[in-house]
């Protein structure tokens, strides 16, 4: 996430306020296409268990919307609403990287993804990680009692070494790093075949932007570091790149997924242009949100108005009317992931 290279401003305690709007008076709303929403937000309706009067009627209609019937179970079940005041709306991306890998160590595969250490004691739920990345979340024990779980620099030092939580190697700890930014990630092993990655823990350490430090050491002005520039700066110099992604002492551990993906916070395979990572503060997953965005152009060239739906969240995704358009796979959508800053107005629909 391009979020999480750049920073994010600290918005907390801050209050969610709400002012009915028409659906008329959304920006786009006629001209989107609603039935790629109801397919996102079937996924989500399937996930949830508790009593939702629209989730049952979208189950009900099932899958195969058309635009126009799609469009008229929003307008029926759902009420919109403009988050009102607080922080200017401000989108970024993200994407799912295709990297190469092996399934064992060897030749220019050297750098492990581990899986989820057997000792961390995580204490704050997954998807509520933005709201508590100030804070040590993460564990373990020691004979001197409880402590935090080891740093990216411990990791990458050997602290892991020995107890058999490398899932795949990586030819290059750039990529290790960007798809960890990203949170899961497609491995193209030499035989041809991809491992599917997803989110599976983090050592719990706080978030540290490195886009921000490049910053503050004069490297370039946040509209300039794009994750593409951010990569090539790193890959400049492996001493100095080693040195500055070690002051982020968050990492994050994978799992290996089966079929559809990536799986975002709520459970579901994450769906491109469609699925959005919200800050669970202000918004519940599986929340229909219309997106504003008019000086982004999407990839078929239109100006960005979508109606996404809250699957997600991130680290850096941090107040009532910020958000991280998930864009796909590959690297066209990293691309597009990489260049997405961009002001946004939210319309939130809330069930009636």
């Amino acid at each position: 996430m391009i979020a999480l290279l750049l920073g994010a401003c600290d918005v907390r305690e801050e209050k969610i306020e709400f002012k009915p709007v028409r659906f008329a008076e959304i920006p786009g709303w006629e001209s989107d296409d609603h039935a790629a929403a109801f397919g996102a937000l079937l996924k989500s309706c399937r996930k949830i268990k508790a009593p939702n009067t629209a989730c049952e009627a979208a189950l009900k209609l099932g899958d195969g919307m058309d635009r126009e019937t799609a469009r008229a179970f929003f307008e029926t079940h759902y009420l919109p609403h403009a988050v009102k005041g607080g922080e200017k709306g401000f989108v970024t991306g993200y994407y799912e990287p295709e990297v190469k890998g092996a399934r064992q160590r060897g030749g220019e595969f050297t750098v492990p993804v581990y899986a989820r250490p057997g000792d961390l004691i995580t204490l704050k739920p997954d998807d509520e990680r933005a709201r508590f990345n100030g804070e040590i979340t993460g564990l373990r024990e020691t004979t001197d009692g409880p402590k935090p779980y080891y740093t990216r620099g411990e990791i990458d030092g050997g602290a892991l070494d020995g107890r058999g939580l490398e899932l795949l190697y990586l030819d290059d700890p750039v990529e290790l790093f960007f798809m960890q930014v990203q949170g899961s990630g497609r491995v193209r092993l030499e035989d041809g075949k991809a491992v599917r990655l997803g989110f599976a823990a983090k050592n719990g350490h706080p978030y540290t932007s490195i886009g921000k430090r490049l910053v503050e050491m004069g490297e370039g002005k946040p509209a300039d570091l794009t994750m593409q520039g951010v990569k090539a700066w790193l890959r400049a110099d492996p001493e100095r790149a080693r040195k500055l992604m070690h002051q982020n002492k968050s990492y994050v551990f994978f799992r290996e997924i089966d079929g559809d993906g990536p799986i975002g916070a709520q459970g579901v395979a994450l769906t491109p242009e469609r699925s959005l990572a919200i800050d669970t503060e202000y918004h519940r997953l599986g929340l229909p949100v219309f997106v504003a965005a008019p000086d982004l152009t999407a990839p078929d060239g239109t100006k960005f108005r979508r109606l996404m739906v809250a699957q997600d969240v991130g680290s850096a995704i941090r107040g009532p009317e910020r958000g991280d358009i998930y864009w796909g796979s590959g690297e066209a959508a990293g691309d597009i992931a990489g260049r997405t800053r961009h002001a946004a107005k939210f319309t939130v629909l809330l069930p009636k």
